[in-house]
């Protein structure tokens, strides 16, 4: 019960915050207009990412105190600090260079001071553990791509909302099971203050969460995943809710982020752009132009991201080399899918509309 009260009472702040922080937006004429790159019609107050970071901060305040500090203060420092950057960007646009700074520092609370970092591969490719050089460097380097490509995929109403609440729920329940009470609390508290922010994400959207609320969430659950792989590898072998499929189980808990990503930048790079330059050519994009709504987009994308780690989750006791390898395939030939039927569909389209010279007055 305690961890389903602090969850709720993320969400009642949440629910209460939000309204205030919409009104305070329109005023100041805070958020995205529309056009160019951007899908929806009307001025939407962004940043609201504030509204859940200010949810899951009151609730730990109030339901955190009895946790030992150093287990969790510099994972929250960090994560502090990954809104600030956000914050910052969405205020006044940062500089890329300035921007990937920030992101740095955060990485470094968490992969060298805190100590949550990947310390090898566990078997996987059949290789063991890593040099603690490697193990910072290549850390960092996953904590960067988790961030990033969760703030790529804030692109459409109620999608990385929905996208978070199934993996920190997961992530939530399995730290419960397994006694890690503080990382357990800081996931259902961000799970509650979520869920009160998708009640005015959901198409048609009241409030974008920005970058402020998409930088700290991909890095908050980039932290947590990287602490789930840890501690679950550290488990003893017939322990409950062990993965023998470590890394399978990281990446399911960030399929559909970590796909789009990896999808987008072949694609712009094969075109000869750079691989963080804007265009449509995400998978909600694509999604869209077949003529389903956000709602609809949302909801399907989530279930998929679910069937995955319920897969990886009945596949548990089988090792990377088998399991990382199918949920990979399975992504890739979904993505194939929707490319074909997307094109097909526009064809089609196109095919049925009159021809310029046949448009009489």
């Amino acid at each position: 019960m305690f961890f389903l009260y602090a969850t709720l009472t993320a969400f009642s702040v949440g629910f209460l915050v939000t309204p205030i922080l919409i009104s305070f937006l329109k005023r100041f004429n805070i958020g995205d207009h529309p056009g160019g790159r951007k899908i929806h019609s009307s001025f939407i107050p962004s940043m609201g990412g504030i509204s859940f970071v200010i949810a899951a901060a009151v609730a730990l305040a109030i339901w955190g105190w009895q946790f030992p500090l150093p287990d969790s203060r510099y994972i929250l420092g960090a994560i502090l600090l990954m809104f600030i950057v956000g914050l910052r960007d969405d205020l006044v646009a940062l500089r890329a260079s300035r921007k990937l700074l920030g992101q740095l520092v955060a990485v470094l609370l968490v992969v060298v001071v805190a100590d949550v970092r990947i310390r090898g591969f566990h078997g996987f490719l059949f290789l063991g553990d890593f040099h603690i050089v490697v193990s910072y460097l290549f850390s960092g380097f996953v904590l960067l791509a988790l961030t990033n490509g969760f703030n790529l995929i804030d692109g459409l109403d109620g999608l990385a909302g929905t996208i978070a609440v199934i993996s920190f729920a997961c992530l939530g329940t399995w730290f419960y099971f397994q006694g890690v009470e503080s990382y357990a609390l800081i996931s259902f508290t961000f799970l509650g203050g979520v869920l009160a922010f998708l009640a005015f994400n959901w198409h048609p959207a009241k409030l974008f969460m920005g970058d402020t609320g998409s930088l700290t969430l991909g890095f908050t659950l980039g932290t947590l995943i990287i602490a789930f792989m840890e501690i679950n590898e550290g488990l003893p072998q017939d322990s409950f809710l062990k993965f023998e499929a470590t890394f399978a189980a990281g990446v399911a808990l960030m399929m559909f982020p970590l796909y789009d990503m990896g999808r987008v930048f072949i694609r712009r790079i094969s075109q000869g752009k750079k691989p963080m330059s804007p265009d449509k050519s995400h998978v909600h994009h694509f999604m869209m132009r077949i003529g389903l709504k956000h709602d609809q987009v949302a909801l399907i994308l989530g279930g998929l991201q679910l069937s995955i780690i319920a897969l990886v989750f009945l596949m548990r006791d089988f090792s990377d080399n088998l399991v990382l390898p199918i949920i990979v395939g399975i992504s890739m030939f979904l993505g194939y899918r929707l490319d074909t039927i997307t094109v097909k569909y526009l064809k089609k389209k196109v095919a049925m509309q009159p021809r310029v010279l046949e448009v009489r007055p």
